[in-house]
């Protein structure tokens, strides 16, 4: 009863939503027809007439002033709408009409439907969809006060965003504090200095920290934000791994004994897994790379299960750059797994390798006579896989776009995780001879495959929408962002730059010739205006163009004058 309840009620609100979507037709019509009924005792006519001769006295000054007006005020709407749709990426005419008119106009929007009506495979995309527009940690995100700040002292900019470092301070929270902290004074006030908005404040209570006891996540702090060197940032994380291993295994002997130390010897397993993750960083960045290596392996070793820090990405680019393909591939067959998710370091890596093994003697003349082999096929394969991936990539390896600082998060598949890769992985591209010459010959030829990628994709799921909204708030202002697929200029755009266009042009032509376009002006104001004068109308029109423009009366024939 309940349900036939219900599908009436859908049913009268469908009814009433399509009556309001085709009343507004109807309204029209029927203005229309009291119009032509009530014509005569209204005197349109001769209203229209009366409105005909005022225009007609109007001076050709007033056309030049109305004409520039137009092109000023469509002039001043072009200008604000291209400077939305390059902030924002669309229309905003556009999208004050979709999401304000379109509901007063009765739109519906038929997603509930179409999503009750949905496969369990439409589901599993958008579901993957959203996962793919989520923020990442950067595991190859640069220290702030050695590198990030180092930067803005040089160049004056800030390398990172608000929204940035706001992320950065809920990882911290999250990682770094738990219940129990209010417990532990030096914890106590770490717990504040994460929350605190001014590096020099959370810089304060970090050595306030340290002056009680020996706090590991104070020395992670001054690691990060203090140290102007790696040297220096390298010190501190020891003196943490000093701190934070004591903690480790204190808390590991208790975490038994009830929820509060469980979450306890989870925090402290993070701050572990991150000192020693960021000293392997500091190995990698000083030129002991062999070292750095070793304590990524034994890292994964010891926590296998916390595979939320990526540290095999950060392994992948240290054997990388010790050139140890095999390693590399060993890495690869472990990770680039149909059941996990993928990243640009992932897909991008597996091309490297396999175009490693053809690039050396590939020659695009000599693939189009002779055709591609197998290795090489297998290459362009990989590459095409990398780049429907993320797009982006290519541009930077091939150094179309310049690179910036990467951001300490980014979102797989967009803009920002082209930079961060192609910020550490482009020097191993140029070392493999050819690499960048297949890769510059081959990764156009993806887009053919993938003719609608926001609709459908060939190995990914659709390509998400929301990479560029994710990427204008990642990265700085500075930096132009990557766009895919490339927009086109909204209808608004061109229409006001048409109108703007036109009714300069009208200006021009109404100031140099100001009676021929005034003559023009009223001919054209009493063709619309009145049908029922047009003999008239036409007839004063030429005989004011003659006395205008000083027309000589034609001779008339031999005949007329009989």
């Amino acid at each position: 009863m309940a349900e036939a309840g219900t599908g009436f009620l859908e049913q009268l609100k469908s009814c009433i939503v399509w009556s309001w979507t085709y009343l507004w037709t109807v309204w029209f019509f029927i203005v229309l027809f009291l119009v032509y009924i009530l014509r005569v005792p209204l005197k349109i006519n001769d209203n229209l007439s009366t409105v005909s001769m005022f225009l007609n006295t109007l001076t050709p000054k007033f056309y030049v002033a109305l004409t520039g007006t137009s092109s000023l005020i469509s002039g001043l709407i072009l200008i604000f709408e291209w400077w939305y749709f390059r902030k924002y990426g669309t229309s905003f005419i556009e999208q004050v009409s979709v999401s304000h008119l379109r509901p007063l106009l009765g739109g519906v929007d038929n997603s509930s439907s179409n999503n009750s009506n949905s496969s369990n495979g439409d589901s599993d995309s958008n579901r993957q969809s959203v996962s793919e527009c989520k923020v990442w940690r950067n595991p190859l995100n640069l220290f702030r006060g050695a590198e990030y700040n180092r930067y803005t002292w040089v160049t004056g900019r800030e390398p990172l965003t608000y929204y940035d470092m706001n992320l950065s301070a809920q990882d911290h929270q999250t990682f770094f504090t738990c219940d129990s902290d209010h417990l532990r004074p030096a914890d106590a006030i770490m717990q504040k200095a994460w929350r605190e908005r001014n590096p020099q404040a959370r810089i304060s209570a970090a050595h306030e920290a340290l002056e009680i006891n020996e706090c590991a996540t104070a020395y992670i702090l001054l690691a990060e934000e203090e140290a102007t060197t790696i040297a220096e940032a390298e010190k501190l994380f020891k003196q943490a791994l000093k701190a934070g291993d004591g903690c480790y295994r204190r808390s590991q002997q208790l975490q038994h004994h009830g929820s509060q130390y469980e979450a306890q010897h989870r925090r402290d397993t993070n701050v572990l897994v991150y000192i020693k993750r960021r000293l392997a960083m500091c190995a990698r960045r000083l030129g002991r790379t062999r070292e750095a290596v070793k304590m990524m392996r034994d890292l994964m070793k010891e926590f296998p299960l916390l595979s939320m820090f990526n540290i095999h990405e950060n392994l992948l680019e240290a054997l990388l750059e010790l050139q140890a393909y095999a390693d590399v591939q060993a890495v690869l067959a472990k990770y680039d797994d149909i059941s996990l998710p993928k990243s640009a370091t992932i897909c991008y890596t597996a091309a490297l390798l396999k175009a490693r093994a053809v690039s050396d003697k590939f020659s695009p003349e000599a693939a189009s006579r002779r055709g591609l082999s197998t290795a090489e096929m297998n290459a362009v394969e990989a590459i095409h896989r990398a780049v429907e991936f993320n797009p982006h990539v290519p541009k930077y390896l091939l150094e179309m776009k310049s690179l910036i600082l990467p951001p300490e998060h980014i979102l797989k598949r967009g803009d920002s995780e082209a930079i961060a890769y192609a910020f550490f992985h482009l020097a191993h591209w140029k070392r493999v001879e050819g690499a960048l010459n297949l890769l510059h010959c081959t990764w156009e030829g993806t887009f053919r495959m993938i003719p609608y990628p926001l609709e459908k994709g060939h190995l990914f799921y659709p390509y998400p929408i929301c990479t560029e909204t994710a990427d204008r708030e990642l990265l700085p202002s500075f930096h132009e962002v990557s766009v895919y697929p490339k927009k086109e200029l909204p209808f608004f755009i061109l229409f006001t730059a048409g109108l703007c266009s036109f009714t300069a042009m009208l200006a021009l032509l109404t100031h140099q010739f100001p009676e021929l376009m005034g003559v023009f002006a009223k001919a054209m104001i009493d063709i619309f205006c009145s049908a029922e004068l047009r003999d008239w109308n036409c007839e004063s029109i030429f005989m004011r163009v003659e006395d205008e423009l000083e027309i000589p009366p034609a001779p008339q024939s031999q005949h007329f004058q009989n």
